[in-house]
């Protein structure tokens, strides 16, 4: 990483979103500011020269969905090694979700965060808990949080079960125009389940979730949506009742919005056949007609957002036998790879609408400046070869975890650069 002095990047495709255009265009930076757009001539210029022929640039990739397990579990994951983890995989921002060891339920919590995230490239942005210890009896105080710097409020991981509860920290937050990002979980449903309900989990002998546990409470929060105006985002959507729900849902013009993360579209609960763990994450993994309903569901609008819920875990977490093993895999790393090789390339989603939801959108649901490609604005852009193969090599994540099931795959898409604040990241 180095610090920008003067930049020039040349001969690349500038993806400008406000505009709905992509063209060939030269970018000058300086400092932490775009100088100058247009043709620029290379043999004059003084500085850094960076030839970006056959790739694009786009405003700098988020990720509203991340773990960054510090503080309390600084061997899974610190907000440095994620920071390290989001520049390889593209990003420039990322929202760090509140199930912490203390969970950020506090002013204090949030400025910890804001605070060692200070010298990143990256800027973290906090994800406040909805309720107090995440425990989902007291909602906490969300004014207060939103003067510390936070940007949403969530208690992924455990729902929020009890509607009352709900319903008062939807009320509250609708004060504040803020969002509640919902992990959509019937407990009692879901009960001891370990993959999804149906044939697979009867054939290899494990206790299922159904369907149901998820759409029942994506059918909850559109209700609250209705009854209080609040912004609810439904993080992680997995089936497809919960997709049509959310569609029936933005048709009405309800204030409801929802992401899909990169392994919901990739495998299916076929994938669970070899029990690896590395494959056991909540919501589970699904059948192949919820996967459709997912695609269906990003090329109408109805899905707004790709996340990649990146949590990390131990290998001694993971590897025990399943049923012991916790839930989840990393992602950040995979996420673009994932999508241009899953979605784009499939042609459910174009490079233009595919990268949309990783940069743009995200900023958009929670109510952020989206990064202009324009003179004089601060320079937060991502550089990407989009026809580029590479191979996923678990040994050389910068993640402090390997809980991924993408060792040896191919992806597609290769990041060659980030820049934020005035720095520059190069692989």
């Amino acid at each position: 990483m180095q610090t920008i002095d003067r930049l020039l990047i040349c001969n690349a495709e500038i993806i400008d979103f406000a505009a709905g255009e992509q063209k060939k265009i030269d970018l000058v930076i300086c400092g932490d500011r775009i100088d100058k757009v247009g043709q620029i001539d290379a043999d004059a210029f003084s500085g850094l020269i960076f030839d970006a022929s056959d790739h694009v640039i786009v405003p700098g990739l988020m990720d509203m969905h991340v773990h960054l397990r510090e503080p309390g579990r600084e061997d899974e994951e610190t907000i440095e090694s994620g920071c390290a983890a989001a520049m390889a995989g593209g990003f420039t921002t990322i929202c760090a979700m509140p199930n912490t060891d203390p969970p950020c339920d506090s002013q204090e919590d949030v400025r910890f965060l804001k605070k060692r995230a200070e010298s990143q490239l990256v800027d973290v942005l906090p994800i406040a808990a909805i309720t107090k210890g995440r425990a989902g009896k007291e909602i906490t105080e969300m004014a207060d949080l939103l003067r510390a710097g936070a940007v949403a409020f969530s208690d992924d991981g455990s729902p929020v079960s009890n509607n009352s509860v709900m319903r008062r920290a939807c009320e509250y937050a609708s004060m504040y125009d803020a969002v509640i990002v919902d992990h959509c979980e019937d407990v009692d449903l879901a009960a001891d389940g370990h993959m999804n309900e149906g044939e697979m989990s009867t054939r290899l002998g494990i206790a299922g979730i159904p369907n149901a546990a998820e759409a029942i409470q994506v059918y909850r929060d559109i209700e609250l949506a209705r009854l209080t105006g609040c912004r609810i985002h439904i993080a992680h959507i997995s089936t497809r009742e919960s997709v049509q729900a959310v569609r029936r849902a933005k048709q009405e013009g309800l204030p409801v919005t929802c992401e899909v993360t990169p392994h919901h579209l990739m495998f299916s609960d076929k994938a669970l056949v070899v029990y690896d763990t590395n494959l056991k994450m909540n919501p589970p993994l699904r059948t192949e007609e919820d996967i459709a309903a997912l695609e269906q569901g990003l090329k109408d609008g109805t899905i707004d957002v790709i996340a990649s819920d990146h949590a990390p875990h131990s290998i001694e977490e993971k590897d025990v036998e399943f049923e012991a093993a916790p839930f989840g895999i990393i992602g950040l790393e995979t996420l673009l790879g994932v999508v241009l090789k899953r979605i784009v390339e499939r042609k459910v989603l174009t490079l233009q609408e595919a990268l949309y939801r990783i940069s743009t959108a995200p900023r958009k649901v929670l109510n952020l400046p989206v990064p202009q490609l324009r003179v004089g604005e601060a320079a937060n852009l991502s550089v990407i070869h989009p026809t580029r193969e590479w191979v996923v090599d678990v040994k050389k994540t910068r993640s402090r975890s390997r809980n991924t099931p993408y060792g040896g795959m191919t992806m597609l898409g290769q990041v060659a650069a980030v820049i934020n604040k005035g720095l520059l990241w190069q692989p």
